[in-house]
């Protein structure tokens, strides 16, 4: 894959996430679209974005039963997505399906624990407290899977790394040095996460919330 950096576009206007797009394309490796983009533009607007020439991340997070997830992921199969991502609590059954329905040259990988959460919301979940121990055992998981790699964040790159250390890492709620952390609770920067063990960094607010979105993606670049 090209550059490690993929923008979040997080928003329902398609309009705006092409405009972003088209500004930052030379400075970012990919796409990524959420929920968010995808319940308001679907299909067709993946494709739309899709015909800017990079690589599409489609980040829905599939957790449901093996075979609901596994026919979910049919439907996407023309879409032709760099990288899906399912949950890892959804069991390894369920990872084995979706990585068998995926077309051939997409990534599936498994978010480990969303980067929203810390200890004490484990806790209330009915989890072990450590997000470090969580990451490693959904790790240890995905890997048994036969899947591609996990998304967890830059603070636990590293163990789920050496747990698995031929994996794809995609690292979210990474922040430059001098960014707001926003509803994430554990950030690094991008270089921390690289040096970490990060594959691709996903980055959103730091860039398509700066005045200008394409100097601020070349910024994160020139630091990495």
């Amino acid at each position: 894959m090209s550059g490690p950096i993929y923008v979040a576009l997080d928003t329902p206007d398609i309009a705006r996430a092409r405009a972003i797009a088209q500004r930052v394309r030379h400075h970012v490796g990919g796409i990524k679209l959420g929920l968010e983009f995808f319940m308001a533009n679907g299909r067709s607007g993946v494709r739309d974005m899709a015909d800017i020439g990079l690589p599409i991340f489609l980040d829905l997070k599939f957790h449901d039963i093996p075979n609901t997830v596994a026919k979910a992921i049919q439907a996407l199969r023309p879409l032709e997505p760099s990288i899906l991502t399912v949950h890892a609590a959804g069991g390894r059954a369920m990872m084995e399906d979706a990585k068998a329905a995926a077309p051939t040259g997409t990534k599936v990988v498994a978010v480990t624990m969303l980067t929203s959460l810390d200890g004490p919301d484990l806790r209330s979940i009915g989890l072990a407290p450590d997000p470090h121990e969580q990451v490693v055992r959904l790790t240890e998981l995905a890997r048994e899977a036969g899947i591609d790699g996990v998304v967890c964040s830059g603070s636990e790159v590293a163990a789920a790394r050496a747990a698995w250390s031929e994996g794809f890492f995609v690292v979210p709620g990474v922040r430059p040095s001098d960014n707001a952390r926003g509803d994430q609770k554990r950030v690094v920067t991008p270089r921390e996460a690289l040096d970490a063990g990060a594959s691709i960094l996903v980055i959103g607010r730091p860039i398509t919330q700066a005045d200008d979105p394409d100097r601020a993606a070349r910024s994160i670049e020139a630091t990495l």
